[in-house]
């Protein structure tokens, strides 16, 4: 109970970095309660853990997950794949500043749906400057272009297992109790909602932040640099993507396909040691913190012990289940996503299988609508990796993304409680 509420604090007010506080947590974990630490504890009144298990979380299979992403983005960047991505994605979209908008959104998502880091959302607000510094000054679409970046990369992050922490931890927590939710199946429930909320997102912008103008002018002179190693890093990035979108098919877990990238582009020289330590390792850290810390709340009770403090059943199911919505999405917009969804997701979990929710209770799809909420909490600048980059160009004021982010947040998550009761439930049951 105590490295659980060290945990909370630590995360929240953020005395140490976030990723310290997860390494703090293991390390805790180890010299306080597993086979190897200090306190002798009687077998009788609580077993302790093996070490290894706690050591174990930095080696989970969604941290190599994460792993391979990694690897897949920091390739990408080094040949300006992503660049390259960009400029093929936004030329169908002509000069409109409307469709040029859009473009960027669709843009974005899609590179973080897939390479969800902070080298990521630096190099998309790159792409945003020379389009902002082609609209006439005082174009109040300028902030509407620079906001649509970090929007974007919110939203398109739900769409893949790799593409935000949260999802990641919904996911382990859901194969702990026995339900496996593929690569496939994880864009499948959330691949609508994603397009549904980008193109609401485009339009909120719009209204918040009409165009002056009716034509931007944009440089798609870059051409391919058709060099041995980008070929090959082309070549391992479709194919990775390639088998994760067809797991179903092939049957090789997502998490063992991972490995591809991680051992290829540093076999065949594309990535070099300067690339590997380029690596967001300090995202690595804080998920196996938290993934540590929920293990230790399932199997010491102390998840049903804190459950067990609120009477739940004066709620009822559906109550309990929009009462933890609007706690994630009031957190997360204070905190990391992330560590809401490491705080919550096991509470939520230890309430579904104490049976206190009934047995027709939807578990998997409550947690799956728990780690989607915290990824629309995007009103301040320190929600989200984008915002604080977004922030940090001096192009984006934190009144402007609170107003676009409580109204995006919002009809979020209306249509995130729609999807937990009509369609979700068709994908998971």
């Amino acid at each position: 109970m105590g490295i659980f509420l060290m945990a909370g604090l630590y995360w929240i007010l953020e005395p140490i970095p976030i990723y310290a506080t997860s390494l703090l947590i293991i390390f805790l974990q180890v010299l306080l309660l597993s086979d190897q630490g200090f306190i002798n504890f009687d077998p009788a009144v609580y077993e302790v853990e093996n070490y290894k298990t706690f050591y174990g979380t930095l080696a989970n299979p969604i941290i190599i997950l994460f792993l391979g992403g990694f690897s897949l983005a920091t390739a990408a960047v080094k040949f300006g794949l992503d660049r390259r991505l960009t400029r093929v994605l936004l030329k169908p979209f002509g000069t409109d500043p409307k469709a040029v908008c859009l473009g960027m959104m669709l843009s974005t998502a899609l590179l973080f749906a897939f390479m969800s880091n902070t080298a990521t959302a630096a190099m998309m607000m790159t792409m945003v400057v020379p389009v902002i510094m082609a609209m006439k000054p005082g174009d109040p679409f300028q902030k509407g272009i620079a906001l649509s970046v970090p929007v974007a990369a919110n939203i398109g992050g739900i769409a893949t297992p790799i593409g935000s922490p949260p999802n990641a931890i919904a996911i382990t927590a859901l194969r702990e109790q026995g339900i496996h939710i593929t690569f496939s199946s994880w864009m499948i429930l959330a691949v609508p909602l994603v397009i549904i909320m980008l193109l609401i997102a485009w339009r909120i912008l719009l209204l918040l932040f009409p165009p002056d103008g009716k034509s931007i002018q944009i440089d798609f002179s870059e051409q391919f640099t058709w060099s041995r190693q980008a070929i090959l890093a082309s070549c391992i990035f479709g194919i990775t993507i390639l088998l994760w979108v067809t797991e179903k098919l092939h049957g090789v877990s997502s998490n063992v396909v991972a490995f591809f990238p991680i051992t290829f582009l540093p076999a065949l020289g594309i990535l070099r040691k300067a690339d590997i330590r380029r690596y967001s390792w300090e995202v690595l850290w804080l998920v196996a913190g938290g993934i540590s810390m929920g293990i230790s709340l399932k199997n010491k009770g102390l998840a049903e012990w804190l459950i067990g403090l609120i009477a739940w059943n004066s709620f009822g199911s559906i109550g309990i289940v929009l009462t933890f919505v609007v706690v994630a999405y009031g957190i997360a917009n204070l905190v990391s996503n992330t560590v809401t969804a490491t705080l919550l997701i096991p509470l939520a979990m230890g309430l579904g299988v104490s049976g206190i929710m009934g047995s027709n209770f939807p578990l998997a799809s409550a947690i799956v609508l728990i780690g989607i909420v915290v990824s629309f909490s995007m009103m301040l600048p320190i929600s989200t990796p984008p915002n604080a980059i977004a922030t940090s160009t001096g192009m984006v004021k934190t009144k402007d993304m609170a107003k676009t982010g409580i109204l995006i947040g919002l009809i979020a998550i209306v249509l995130c409680c729609l999807s937990y009761f009509l369609y979700w439930p068709l994908i998971l049951n």
